[in-house]
């Protein structure tokens, strides 16, 4: 197929714009500044005229909880101004479902809520007749009410969990929230959903992220989504690039059976070993150097230190598993970092010297001695610059003036480490060009905190954001020789934009809808 008569902004340094594209057998066979320009076509050859429009590569997020986020589309929206409105909710869910049946919600965060945290009887009393498991914003802490405490069997004298915490009133008695691993105590009492569950709802999930302009994932769920994932990849429905991370507790049956980072083909394959360091900012669970502001002692959870990761790091780096590290807190990302340093001594003295593309996940809040460290250890800053502009008053009310080194993508370009963005999905809307905009203005979408944004130093120009949509994501996964730019040999994955990106309105970023997207050289969505 020849797509003519457009403006193609193909983010290959050797032809950064183009008029016309050829596309044969999935992927990009020419580019020129015209029809003409790409020679001679077979006479079968279809061509279309795109009439001025403008193309894009395809975008990746390059971190997202694909089944998380499919199947929170069909959860209670608990993402309210007011802690009454989510409760509202989550009655008119209860009142539309059987008796005894999970009443199931994503998206609340107390920090906006003038009432603050909810508690259990808070939820008894607009569900009494159901059990009620309602997910942060941030997917590190719950709120359930009383008939979830009972179904998971917890008590006032159940202990808190390693790496975790049962929140408690004054009395000592469980209160309905859940921090960090205890979480997964009332998880583990709502019944399950099956493999064939998760393909159904990625299906539907994967329209809306196509008609995004979202044609490739970096995905952090589970085995059971990796399942659902190969479904689709053997049945012909899987429209999207997916690179699978593993998660820690599957890296020694990995080693056993020689599973490696690049195994699969062009639409799924393995990344590399999910790790957490630590929590979220909103919970005050990042962990952190010194206490949070307001307190003499709360510094967090740290799930492990940088000793503990290093092994962890060593058996994945012997079997080719790069490591995905979350790390939000600056102690976090100090643990990590003193990890990859080990890391790389090792794997430089290894046969081969094979540098592996490890990643540090969210990298939200360094150290100013820690802000070179990532690009002097060839360390990918996989960040989701959404975050910023959702979480800058808890940034700055929990962390003061450490807060100038939070979120700081502009530092890490600056500096020279690979930028990767995502959205960290449902945390935050998968809409790239919603973190376009967040990026290039560091503004929310309705203009706070003001024209010059949150920490106007760290703003990037369009093509930078673009390119750590594009180049980033294809660089962390290995895909650089294939993905990322429309460039002769790489995969046909673009999208058909009306405006102009680079000519709009910073302001305007936002609004961008893509009219089409095409992935391996086929139209999968047009508006």
């Amino acid at each position: 197929m020849d797509l003519y008569n457009a403006k193609i902004y193909t983010l290959d340094a050797a032809r950064p714009i183009a008029g016309a594209l050829r596309m044969q057998h999935g992927r990009i066979a020419a580019v020129g500044a015209n029809k003409d320009a790409l020679g001679a076509a077979d006479r079968k050859q279809p061509s279309l005229d795109m009439q001025g429009r403008v193309i894009l590569p395809g975008l990746t997020d390059a971190h997202i909880h694909l089944e998380t986020y499919a199947f929170g589309l069909q959860k209670i929206d608990c993402e309210t101004a007011t802690r009454q409105a989510c409760l509202e909710r989550v009655a008119e869910r209860a009142a539309a479902i059987a008796p005894g049946e999970w009443a199931l919600g994503h998206g609340w965060n107390q920090n906006l809520w003038r009432e603050g945290f909810g508690s259990a009887a808070d939820l008894d009393a607009v569900a009494p007749h159901n059990p009620v498991y309602l997910t942060a914003k941030s997917l590190h802490a719950g709120w359930v009410n009383s008939a979830a405490l009972r179904l998971a069997g917890l008590t006032d004298e159940t202990p808190d969990p390693a790496g975790g915490r049962l929140g408690r009133d004054d009395q000592g008695r469980l209160n309905g929230l859940l921090f960090e691993s205890a979480m997964r105590l009332v998880e583990a009492a709502i019944p399950e959903q099956t493999a064939a569950q998760s393909a159904q709802a990625i299906r539907t999930a994967q329209r809306r992220l196509l008609e995004m302009g979202v044609t490739g994932a970096h995905d952090f769920d589970r085995r059971r989504c990796f399942e659902a994932l190969q479904t689709l990849r053997l049945s012909g429905e899987l429209r999207l690039r997916v690179l699978k991370s593993l998660p820690l507790d599957a890296l020694p049956h990995a080693a056993e059976i020689g599973l490696s980072s690049g195994f699969g083909d062009d639409w799924l394959r393995i990344g590399g070993v999910k790790i957490f360091m630590d929590g979220a900012l909103g919970p005050q669970t990042a962990a952190m150097l010194q206490p949070y502001e307001g307190s003499e002692a709360e510094r967090g959870l740290l799930f492990m230190d940088g000793e503990e990761l290093f092994e962890h790091g060593r058996l994945a780096a012997e079997h080719g598993l790069p490591l995905a590290v979350h790390a939000i807190g600056d102690r976090a990302n100090h643990e990590a970092l003193d990890a990859f340093a080990q890391l790389r001594r090792l794997e430089a003295a290894a046969p081969g010297g094979r540098l592996l593309r490890h990643r540090i996940e969210h990298v939200q809040l360094l150290h100013p001695d820690d802000a070179g460290r990532l690009a002097e250890l060839g360390v990918i800053a996989s960040m989701q610059p959404i975050h910023a502009t959702s979480d800058m008053e808890m940034a700055e009310r929990f962390w003061g003036a450490r807060a100038g080194y939070s979120y700081a993508s502009k530092l890490q370009l600056e500096r020279g480490a690979a930028l990767a963005f995502g959205s960290d999905a449902p945390v935050e809307s998968p809409n790239p060009f919603w973190g376009i905009h967040a990026a290039v203005t560091r503004r929310r979408r309705d203009g706070s905190p003001g024209p010059q944004g949150w920490m106007p130093a760290q703003r990037l120009s369009v093509q930078q954001a673009l390119e750590a949509y594009t180049l980033g994501p294809a660089y962390a996964a290995g895909w650089e020789d294939r993905l990322g730019k429309l460039a002769p040999g790489y995969l046909a994955d673009l999208i058909v934009l009306e405006e102009d990106p680079f000519e709009i309105a910073a302001d305007e970023l936002y609004k961008i809808k893509p009219l089409a997207a095409m992935v391996g050289g086929e139209w999968v969505f047009e508006r």
